[in-house]
């Protein structure tokens, strides 16, 4: 692509950044860290009096651009026209991958969905060629990849609709995953808002070898860290080690950094990035940045002395690392592959491979699949091919194109892998899977970034295990998770034994990347003529409606609709997979509301008792009822809930059927910010033990809604059956513009307001 988007932005950014950093550290008054330096330089407003405290202070940032997935651009767009801004006030693409279910292979898959999402698809194309939005049609890719060749950019702010959007930090941006809401807000000219977070630094030293790949790097953090502990926090890679990793295993690191609640993960600019840029079509933004490299990395003295500047630090020696596994059913449960044949012994998990799979936003550069390749390549020489199912998913039409031209998609044809379509697939669940509805227990293994339970097809009995591309092919090859690369051999077609050597890679295409369509549509010039049509009897697609604001009293009176026990992820709030089809509409898709979390009542998934009638029935099918007779009802939960997808629509689908408060030991980031933009009461145990006091016919009384405060916490009396009571205390991190969203009914209500006077 000839074409460098945002060139004068990104020009315009550069001329400035010198004197913002300087004098944010006039102001800190001492040296700065990368992500302080692009967060000081994306304030909204001019530099404060004095520093922002970290994880205290809520500050209003103004990121370069937006990007959104198909899934969650529809109510993101729906939001936005409902904003009442005739075009949006920052670059903003939607990039149509998630709505592309994998099936058989790629050409026939991308037809079939071209004719299922239709409407969805033309409304989408509509809304941007309205609002000046580029369109990135279904097939040209996965949206992280495709922002990372085309839009990112060193020392950049973005934001995304998508929790992986922080692939971008592969290139040196500050990008960060959100709700629909938040996006509105910036593509409305809005500040958007975010607590000023802590920073931890991980110093990588030494070098990737052997089998080891940049994704071991991140699943060896997710196993320090675990799936909450970067909550809060935006993770800083530096050292020699960060230096010698490509632009896009970077990418994967922060990608994947998602796993660990982070709010994103980021890498200073060097030469490797430069290259990248270079690469991919845009020398002239490389050229740019090398003038001011001093600018887009942290200052010398915080990489010399960590210990001072992070909040936490982190040291990963990239000689010693071993290739990781994690799984099953959580990202952050971390094997060494030396340990690994002994974990799946002494938990009795499914050792035979059913299905491997390799690409996904997180792994499906180029480099990736050249070191797939390399393994592929030497089983093809002795005759075998993968014992296991193989599919392989390139990360965008530019990478696919290049990867046929240069033949190695042959070389997966001969080892016996099928070429999925260049979107999402099975990593969000969009996975036809011949044995979906058999639930038989099997195990998969892929180079993917979540492996929640049902989360790639929908079966609570797969076992699903994330690792590097090149682990993926070796697996595959052998058909047993026991099997180690490094230690086992492998039987050749003849008979003979062999061992695989380490794979290889090529970190860019010896004869450049090339694509005949990388399937961009840029938006009309003027888009005052443009047309949105939505079909009232459309069930894919809903205009919303504002929700009510708050009345000014107590809730009173509410009933507990589900006390959730345990692991409780925006998939199990609000599914993906075939609830994808109704995400532009806020009605249906609420059908699917909670159906995955546990009861901790009955330890069941999908079945609460209605105080109504005093029988069990689904989430959703009790909530209308309560909503239906005007009866206010609370959501219980556990640690970290709502973590996981980005997905709104876990805020939305309470929020829409009536649901008033969600109150929990602990929320991930990005799910409170949602409940909180829409209208809802996000809050938390002061005493964690008084989750234990919910009882499922308990009877729930805000005592002091009507003081709402920021630092003050809320009381809630709790009426037991017996007629005992017990006050407890809620604790917030509401400030004073989030309780307006919640009085206005939703922080869209408050941007029409403005809007509209």
């Amino acid at each position: 692509m000839t074409k460098i988007f945002d060139l004068d932005l990104i020009e315009k950014i550069y001329t400035q950044i010198e004197k913002k950093i300087d004098d944010a550290r006039k102001l800190i008054g001492r040296p700065l860290s990368l992500t302080e330096k692009i967060l000081y330089s994306h304030l909204f407003d001019p530099l404060p009096t004095k520093p922002y405290l970290r994880a205290k202070d809520y500050v209003g940032f103004a990121p370069d651009r937006v990007a959104m997935q198909d899934a969650t651009a529809q109510m993101a767009l729906l939001q936005f026209i409902n904003s009442g801004k005739p075009t949006t006030a920052v670059p903003t693409t939607v990039h149509c991958d998630h709505l592309i279910q994998a099936q058989y292979d790629g050409k026939t898959d991308l037809k079939d969905a071209l004719i299922t999402n239709k409407e969805v698809f033309d409304f989408l194309q509509s809304v941007s060629n309205k609002y000046g939005i580029g369109f990135w049609r279904p097939g040209a890719g996965i949206i992280h990849q495709v922002v990372l060749e085309n839009y990112a950019f060193p020392g950049g702010m973005m934001i995304g609709t998508d929790s992986h959007t922080p692939n971008a930090g592969g290139l040196g941006m500050i990008a960060i995953g959100v709700g629909g809401a938040d996006a509105v807000d910036v593509m409305a000219g809005m500040p958007w808002e975010l607590k000023f977070p802590k920073i931890i630094g991980i110093k990588l030293t030494g070098k990737l070898n052997g089998w080891t790949a940049s994704k071991d790097v991140i699943t060896k953090v997710a196993g320090i860290l675990t799936v909450k502990g970067g909550t809060g926090a935006i993770i800083e890679y530096f050292g020699p080690g960060a230096q010698s990793i490509s632009a896009t295993g970077k990418g994967t690191i922060c990608n994947m950094g998602a796993e660990v609640g982070a709010t994103t993960s980021v890498f200073g600019y060097d030469e490797a990035m430069s290259r990248y840029l270079s690469v991919t079509g845009r020398k002239d933004i490389a050229v740019m940045a090398d003038k001011i490299a001093a600018h887009l990395t942290g200052d010398e003295e915080v990489y010399q002395n960590p210990e001072t500047y992070f909040d936490q630090l982190i040291e990963i020696n990239l000689d010693t690392l071993e290739p990781h596994i994690n799984g099953p059913f959580s990202p952050d449960k971390a094997w060494p592959l030396s340990e690994f044949a002994r974990g799946i012994e002494e938990n009795n998990y499914p050792a035979k491979i059913s299905v491997s799979l390799i690409g996904s936003c997180t792994n499906s550069s180029y480099e990736d699949i050249t070191r797939s390749a390399s393994i592929a390549r030497q089983a093809i020489d002795k005759g075998i091919k993968a014992t296991s199912e193989l599919t392989i998913t390139p990360g965008s039409e530019q990478v696919r194109y290049t990867i046929e031209r240069d033949g190695l998609l042959d070389v997966f044809d001969q080892v016996g892998g099928v070429v999925l379509a260049n979107a999402c697939g099975p990593c969000i669940g969009q996975w036809k899977r011949p044995t979906n509805e058999k639930q038989e227990t099997n195990t998969i293994v892929n180079s993917f970034n979540r492996n929640f339970p049902k989360r790639n097809d929908g079966n609570p009995n797969t076992h699903a295990f994330v690792t590097s591309p090149e682990m993926v092919m070796a697996f595959a090859l052998a058909g047993d998770l026991r099997f180690n690369p490094i230690t086992d051999e492998l039987t050749a077609s003849d008979g003979t034994t062999f061992k695989l050597q380490p794979p290889t890679g090529l970190e860019f295409p010896p004869k450049g990347f090339g694509v005949d369509d990388p399937g961009f549509i840029p938006p009309a010039s003027d888009g005052n003529d443009v047309e949105i049509v939505v079909a009232p009897d459309s069930n894919r697609l809903q205009l919303l409606e504002a929700f009510e604001p708050w009345d000014g009293q107590n809730i009173t009176n509410a009933r507990l609709l589900i006390k959730a026990e345990g692991q409780c992820t925006t998939d199990h709030i609000s599914m993906a997979g075939p609830w994808l089809r109704y995400r532009g509409h806020i009605d249906n898709i609420s059908d699917n509301m909670l159906i995955g979390a546990k009861n901790a009542f009955n330890g069941l998934t999908n079945l609460v008792k209605n105080q109504l009638t005093g029988e069990y029935g689904p989430v959703p099918e009790t909530q209308r009822a309560y909503k239906a007779a005007g009866i206010p009802t609370i959501v219980v939960g556990d640690h970290n809930y709502g973590e996981g997808s980005s997905r709104e629509h876990a805020a939305m689908e309470p929020r829409h059927l009536g649901v008033r408060a969600v109150i929990v030991k602990s929320f991930a980031r990005i799910h409170e910010t949602n409940l909180k933009k829409q209208g809802m009461l996000a809050l938390t145990f002061n005493n964690e033990r008084d989750f234990d006091l919910i009882q499922e016919d308990d009877i729930f009384s805000f005592i002091d809604l009507s003081e709402f405060a920021e630092d003050k916490p809320l009381s809630l009396e709790i009426i037991h059956t017996d007629n005992t009571k017990d006050v407890i205390l809620l604790n917030h991190t509401y400030n004073q513009q989030q309780i307006e969203w919640f009085r206005a009914g939703s922080a869209l209500n408050l941007i029409a307001a403005t809007t509209n006077s």
